[in-house]
């Protein structure tokens, strides 16, 4: 018999204490998720690391029993991504945005991403208070990536709000996801054909043009992959920008000994990814069979979800797991997963992390809330978790 997922507005407010009875009352809990339908959900680090590598762990839906799942699905030109295949396809179109998305050109963008920084905090520096979400931890992103792919400027702002909708969806407005996939579905076929025609310095244009042994992406690969580029690389930066500057004005301690040393900014992010990444759960998968973990059973087919959040904070695998600690060696954190659905985009995330939260600390020496720190409200989702807004004043 499954429990009830635990209540949504509990695990938005405080998903680790959510996540940690969870963890100590077993390894593995079968739950009701909040569409009604029946869910593994994997606490603890060690069977979470393992099952993310598993291969018989499937993202590709048509291995789900369909009466288990019934999430939103998208159209097929948009759904044929990375998060929804498994190899020999994962394998091909990875080692093929590999080729095009390499170290070097993440590298390159350190220079446009700094002056931006400084750009979005020159906009408020007078004003003494902003919300950071608004003001710098959502356009940042944003116009990374709207760089990264070539996005002429009169799309952006539509960019964002199409994303916005996707990753914090308006209750008020519900069929605005929809709305906002089929703009997307119409808007990437279009810009794909004019890097086509007028090729520029980016990266769709080098998705474009990108081969291994004669083959290549198609057209709907293509509307995918920027697709999926844009969403995670959105999301995912965003929150952790905004948990990271509320876990070091939570901690003072640790605060204080990153502005001593600037240069402990690797280990910043690293820890607060750890301490509070941005997704608590990873991508559903689907066992191909019968699959243990931790002493239970998972039939096939169902849907495994398995919490990087909880896997984070597990003491067994973390000493004091609830504490922000800069000084901690071998972190070894889930946060942008393991094995080959490990994060494509995870050293453009580190680099735009480090970036904002070093720059802020730099011009804003005397940053503090603006408001009660239990005011501050969490976008409502039981996969990724953001705040709605972060108040400051400096």
């Amino acid at each position: 018999m499954a429990t009830a997922f635990p209540d949504l507005s509990a695990l938005v407010a405080d998903p680790h204490t959510t996540y940690a009875r969870l963890r100590e009352a077993g390894p593995v809990h079968r739950v009701t998720g909040p569409d009604g339908s029946p869910v593994w959900v994997v606490t603890r680090y060690a069977d979470v690391r393992q099952l993310l590598a598993d291969p018989r762990l499937s993202l590709d839906k048509t291995h789900r029993l369909p009466e288990h799942y019934s999430g939103f699905t998208l159209p097929p030109a948009l759904d044929a991504n990375l998060l929804n295949m498994d190899p020999p396809d994962h394998t091909r179109i990875r080692r093929l945005v590999t080729k095009a998305f390499t170290p070097g050109r993440v590298e390159r963008m350190r220079p446009g991403i700094q002056a931006l920084a400084e750009q979005l905090l020159d906009a408020v520096a007078d004003r003494g208070r902003a919300d950071l979400v608004a003001a710098y931890a959502a356009p940042l992103p944003i116009t990374v990536i709207c760089d990264l792919l070539g996005v002429p400027h009169d799309s952006r702002r539509d960019f964002r709000d199409w994303t916005d909708a996707l990753v914090a969806p308006d209750p008020t407005n519900p069929g605005a996801a929809k709305q906002a996939v089929v703009a997307m579905l119409a808007y990437f076929p279009r810009l794909i054909a004019d890097k086509r025609r007028m090729p520029g310095n980016d990266l769709l244009t080098d998705l474009i043009d990108v081969r291994d042994d004669g083959d290549r992406l198609t057209e709907d690969e293509l509307t995918s992959l920027a697709f999926l580029i844009l969403v995670a690389g959105y999301e995912n930066t965003v929150q952790l920008i905004g948990t990271a500057v509320l876990a070091l004005l939570d901690h003072p301690d640790q605060l204080a000994a990153l502005r001593d040393d600037p240069a402990r900014i690797d280990d910043a992010v690293e820890e607060i990814a750890r301490y509070d990444g941005p997704a608590l759960l990873a991508i559903r998968r689907f066992p191909t069979q019968d699959v243990e973990a931790g002493g239970v059973t998972i039939p096939a087919g169902e849907t495994v979800m398995l919490s990087l959040a909880s896997a984070n904070r597990d003491p067994a695998r973390f000493p004091e797991p609830d504490r922000l600690d800069l000084d901690r060696r071998e972190n070894g954190h889930l946060a942008l997963g393991h094995g080959i659905h490990y994060c494509v985009g995870a050293p453009l995330a580190r680099l735009e992390t480090r970036i904002a939260v070093s720059t802020l600390l730099r011009r804003f020496p005397a940053l503090e809330l603006d408001v009660p720190r239990d005011d501050l409200r969490w976008r409502p989702s039981m996969r990724a978790r953001g705040l709605v807004a972060l108040p400051v004043r400096f």
